[in-house]
């Protein structure tokens, strides 16, 4: 038997060498060649390894600036574990320690804003910086969706949407809304009195109401009870998906969590575009609306009928309202899907703490109570109406003060297009995230005289009203949220028709005021609640 050995050694010794049969003492100093050979490789590896830990390092130096944030960046992955259980109490560290801070996660680098101007200048520069939600947002929910786009296309649904939300349609949704309070609030009772009246969570039972709401409101008796409970019951995968930062790729392995996200959240848009099909196919035939969209729809075929009037050579033909293209159902289902994406993880957050909050303080909740039951002329059994909102004063006191104490959405993540000089001396880099945070604004004692106090109050006599460019709660500029007014509506109206009609009971633990990030901000505890019928 005869090995021969690699080239390497034959240019040591300057001839082949052919072993004896019996080569067992020249073993060693084969492996050491052999050694050296691998080492040599290794040696390749470890040295690339080496450059790009240093060009990662030097990369995230040059991004960081003057700005607050690590001094250094753990290789590669930087803070990624942290970032998949997020701590609130890191959040307002990082908001302290600076107008403009950093992190690097992966290849992504991070800006949060904590100073409201600076704020301000991201929600208002289009130009410069577009809505991203998460890196991933747009690969789960399509990045041909309305709230991804700029420019004409961005103000063409705009334009489109502001009609669905004006006084009259809001009025049409009460009615729908008004019959998921009521089979919600029985769900309420009956869960407390199923667990002999002991306390449980109940915010898994708020995602849940709000998930109705929002699917009712959007889709009327178009979408069933079976589809809306699944998709309130698989939301919650969409909203793992989308963490501030993925590992790379990952929405490509199964079961991973923006794999299950991009499933589910694909599920949903055929179900709503099902919906939609339905809707058009009623509405063509004449009936009245009654959901979203119904109004939409309806919009399109008065648009439709003005343009053919128009292009028949008719004079004086009435404008509608509001004018708009006809949109397919696919864009129908992707716009209302970005609407419960929007509402259902900030509406679940804002019920969760309403209900606590309330609770806790039940000189609020009666005063509130009485003014529901004055508005409705003594009568607790008579159903909401728009025209009760503004005699409300009370009550929208406490809703707007719940929004402001603890506030549904503590950021708003953008991309940046181009170089963003959003102060004179720091630019944020093309393709960074730059987060501009609505929590410190909000909680900003010069705007708000003791932040961390709850006090509906400040809204009456104090002048919180006037802090205009403090309240950040819906964002600011060309994308800031078209449901400023239905939010604040449909809270008051929840909690006016819950005040009158439950009583219920916070069964406070030692976690109730801490508070768990997931997408937004909920306690720690899940609130447990007990809650029983009004005499």
């Amino acid at each position: 038997m005869a090995m021969r050995i690699s080239s390497s050694a034959i240019h040591r010794v300057q001839r082949p060498v052919v072993l004896p049969e019996n080569h067992s003492s020249r073993i060693p100093s084969g492996v050491v060649l052999a050694l050296r050979e691998n080492w040599s490789d290794w040696r390749l590896i470890l040295t690339l390894i080496f450059i790009l830990v240093i060009y990662d390092q030097a990369m995230y130096i040059v991004r960081k600036g003057s700005i607050a944030g690590p001094r250094y960046k753990i290789p590669f992955m930087g803070p990624f574990i942290q970032a998949l259980h997020p701590k609130f109490e890191s959040y307002l560290a990082q908001w302290a320690s600076g107008p403009l801070s950093c992190v690097s996660v992966f290849h992504k680098f991070v800006v949060l804003a904590s100073d409201r101007d600076i704020a301000h200048k991201v929600f208002k520069s289009p130009s410069h910086a577009k809505p991203c939600i998460v890196p991933i947002a747009a690969d789960i929910m399509g990045s041909s969706a309305w709230i991804f786009l700029q420019g004409r296309a961005h103000t063409e649904y705009r334009r489109g949407l502001a009609g669905l939300f004006t006084n009259k349609s809001l009025g049409i949704y009460s009615s729908v809304q008004e019959q998921v309070y009521s089979d919600y609030f029985h769900k309420f009772v009956a869960h407390t009195s199923a667990n002999m009246g002991k306390p449980t969570e109940h915010m898994a039972l708020f995602r849940e109401v709000n998930c109705a709401l929002s699917c009712r409101t959007f889709f009327g008796n178009y979408i069933s009870q079976d589809a809306v409970k699944k998709i309130a019951d698989d939301f919650y995968l969409i909203t793992a998906a989308l963490e501030l930062v993925n590992v790379p790729l990952s929405m490509y392995i199964p079961y991973t969590k923006p794999w299950l996200g991009k499933r589910t959240a694909d599920a949903v848009q055929i179900e709503f575009a099902e919906c939609v099909a339905a809707c058009k196919a009623n509405m063509a035939s004449g009936a009245a609306p009654t959901c979203i969209v119904d109004q939409w729809v309806m919009h399109m075929i008065e648009s439709e009928i003005y343009r053919e009037r128009i292009a028949s050579g008719e004079k004086d033909v009435p404008k509608p309202t509001n004018l708009i293209r006809v949109f397919t159902n696919k864009e129908i289902a992707q716009t209302l899907f970005t609407f419960l994406f929007a509402s259902q993880d900030a509406s679940s957050s804002a019920t969760t703490w309403l209900f606590q909050i309330l609770a806790q303080r039940p000189d609020v909740l009666e005063r509130l109570r009485q003014e529901n039951l004055d508005v409705r002329g003594g009568d607790r059994t008579r159903p909401f109406e728009l025209g009760m909102y503004e005699s409300l004063t009370y009550t929208n006191a406490v809703v707007k003060e719940l929004l402001r104490y603890r506030p549904p959405v503590i950021f708003v993540p953008y991309e940046t297009t181009k170089p963003f000089p959003v102060t004179p001396t720091y630019t944020v880099s093309k393709g960074a995230m730059i987060i501009p945070s609505c929590y410190p604004a909000l909680h900003d004692p010069v705007a708000y005289p003791s932040p961390e106090v709850f006090d509906p109050d400040r809204w009456i006599t104090g002048d919180a009203e006037s802090k205009a460019k403090n309240w950040l709660v819906f964002g600011a500029g060309p994308h800031d949220c078209l449901a400023r007014r239905y939010v604040p509506l449909t809270m008051a109206h929840m909690i006016g028709k819950a005040a009158l009609e439950l009583d219920w009971v916070h069964h406070a633990t030692e976690r109730s005021e801490e508070i768990r990030v997931f997408a937004t901000i909920f306690p720690m505890d899940g609130c447990p609640l007990t809650f029983t019928k009004r005499p």
